[in-house]
Order: structure tokens, then C-alpha cells, then sequence
């Protein structure tokens, strides 16, 4: 006869299913429960009451959800992010929450450069004109083009992934600016770059503007005609971290028609998917005014082969170690 597994571990959902990476971490120490929903009104109370722990993709945990969880120890989100988790409910019921911060740092850090150095160097608008050349060829350049060790990066965010972006970023030879009041004093002097204590004066400063920072109350609607307009004139700006951070996409289009805004690269928007909207029409049909000058990816600078794989070990292995050991990783405080 089999024994049964001590403990019962639901997940809600899942980019790619099924679950069988999770599985492997609590094998014959939990039950795997795949609940499969990405909607919360559609979790069913029955298998939620049999949980010992609960790990969420992209399922929204509300204080009705929660009121279904009589057994659980913990929840733990497979990203970084816990906009959508209702951490206070969670922690008045006596249920801590962990996110997983400590994968794909690589990747979005990665991603973010890859969208700074080719929005600088202008690549994509030099790819859509080059597809009219026809007698002239090499003396088609576009200005300004500023060389790298002449501009200066400003990094809103300096934690993990910010502080793997300025190291990327130290050997093209950039200025680079740092805004983070949640990072230590000396912070800048161990990772090399100089500390601004204003957002306005990274703005006021910054050729590229590139973000690296949690969704909060703070941050959220950051991206606002006020912010943007502080920025220089003809600055770039990445985005890499919440979509939820541009005060919609109004702004952004201003700015980018008026050529305040040189460039725009995000892989996050305040929608996903996205909603209608005038400058993702002028993107889609690649009009004139705006081709090479936005570039959108669908919300997977995290992504990697084995950055996916690192993600779903984590999850699993932060939930089995506070059933088994009673560990905390990466606690979530509200």
C-alpha cells in the first residue's frame, strides 16, 4: 500500500502545465494539487481546505480566497511581484507570504540592457529606414547618436536586478546614476555608481532613464506627463520592472509625438494584454512617426530556458522548506 504524502500543495495555475518540475521537488513529501485557474472566483473552496501550502502564478489571492484556507501555513508567489496577493489578509490569518525574487535577475537585467544600448544606438530606426535605401547607402546616419561614454544612465531602483544592470552597464563606459532609498548608505561606493538622493535630479540629468523597481503605492502611476516631462529633452526610457508604473499610455504617446521622449523600450504595460489604444495602433501599423522609436516585448524579460526552470524549483523548494524545517525564504511582510 502507498503511503500518502504527509502534506497537500496546491498550484493555481501555470504558464506552462503541468506542474511536474514541482512535483519532482515534493515528491513523497506533499501532494500535488494543480487547481488550474487563473481566475480566483473559480478556485474551489473543497481543495482549497485541504492545503498545507499554496503556490500562485497568476491567480489573484483575495480575502475571500484566504477565508478558504483553513490548514494552509503558506502561500508563495512564483515571480517577484505580489501586486495582485493580498499579503494583509494573508498575514491576519496567520499565513505568511513568499515571493521568489532570487531568479532571472540575469535575464531582466539582460533584457533591460539590450533595450538601452539598442535604443541608443538607434538600431531599430536604422533598420525600418534602411528597408527604403536604394542609391545611397553608408551615408544614411541618423543624429544625435551619442557615443556610450558620453551619456549618462539613470537607474531608478538599484536592488538586485538594478545592481546587475549597473554592472553591465560599467564597461561601455556610461555615467551612472543611482536612485534607491531603500539601499544602504555605501551601496553605490560597493557597486559603482553615484547616488542621487532626488528622483527629479536623475531626471534632470539622465540621457536614459531605466527602471528596476517593485509596484507600490509609491511607484504605481510613477510614469505620469509630470515625471516624463522632467526628464531631458530627446532622453530614452526601459522599462523592465510594472506596467502598472506609466499613468496609462497617454503621457507616453505625448511625449513620443513631441520628441520630448527620443525612445521607448518596455516589456511591461498597464494592461496585459493590452487594451486599445492609439500609440499601440501606431506601433502595430509601424507608423512612420513612431517605427524604430518603441519597442515592446510581451512581458518576458524574466524569461530563459533555465531561468523557467529556476523559477518553478524555487517556488516548490520555498514551500517545503517552512513545512519541513520551518524556514522563511523571502518573506513578504504587508
Amino acid at each position: 500500500m502507498t503511503k500518502r504524502a504527509p502534506f497537500v500543495v496546491g498550484i493555481t495555475d501555470h504558464v506552462i502545465p503541468p506542474p511536474d518540475l514541482e512535483a519532482a521537488v515534493l515528491d513523497g513529501f506533499a501532494e500535488v494539487d494543480f487547481l488550474d485557474t487563473r481566475r480566483e472566483a473559480d478556485l474551489d473552496p473543497e481543495r482549497l481546505a485541504r492545503l498545507d501550502a499554496l503556490l500562485v502564478w497568476s491567480t489573484p489571492i483575495g480575502p475571500a480566497t484566504v477565508a478558504k484556507l483553513p490548514r494552509c501555513r503558506v502561500v508563495v508567489r512564483f515571480g517577484v511581484g505580489y501586486d495582485k496577493i493580498d499579503v494583509a489578509a494573508l498575514e491576519a490569518a496567520g499565513i505568511p507570504f513568499c515571493n521568489n525574487p532570487d531568479y532571472g535577475t540575469e535575464e531582466v537585467a539582460d533584457h533591460a540592457v539590450s533595450l538601452l544600448l539598442s535604443l541608443q544606438r538607434r538600431l531599430w530606426e536604422h533598420d525600418a529606414r534602411a528597408r527604403t535605401y536604394g542609391t545611397t547607402w553608408q551615408a544614411n546616419t541618423l543624429t544625435p547618436l551619442r557615443r556610450s561614454s558620453a551619456a549618462t544612465v539613470g537607474v531608478v531602483g538599484v536592488g538586485r536586478i538594478g545592481t546587475a544592470v549597473v554592472n553591465r552597464l560599467k564597461p561601455f563606459g556610461y555615467r551612472i546614476l543611482g536612485y534607491d532609498p531603500h539601499q544602504p548608505a555605501g551601496h553605490e561606493k560597493a557597486i559603482g555608481y553615484r547616488r542621487v538622493r532626488r528622483l527629479e535630479d536623475l531626471l534632470a540629468e539622465s540621457d536614459i532613464v531605466t527602471f528596476h523597481c517593485p509596484l507600490t503605492p509609491e511607484t504605481r502611476g510613477l510614469i505620469d506627463r509630470d515625471f516624463l516631462g522632467r526628464m531631458k529633452p530627446g532622453a530614452l526610457l526601459v522599462n523592465t520592472a510594472r506596467g502598472e508604473m506609466f499613468a496609462g499610455l497617454d503621457p507616453l504617446e505625448e511625449a513620443l509625438r513631441s520628441g520630448h521622449l527620443a525612445a521607448a523600450g518596455t516589456d511591461v504595460l498597464p494592461t496585459e494584454p493590452p487594451a486599445p489604444h492609439p500609440l499601440l495602433d501606431a506601433w502595430r501599423k509601424r507608423e512612420s512617426w513612431l517605427e524604430g522609436r518603441l519597442v515592446v516585448t510581451p512581458h518576458n524579460a524574466f524569461h530563459s530556458d533555465e531561468a523557467a526552470i529556476e523559477m518553478r524549483r524555487n517556488a516548490a523548494e520555498t514551500a517545503r522548506l517552512f513545512l519541513e524545517d520551518g524556514v522563511l525564504r523571502n518573506r513578504i511582510l504587508p
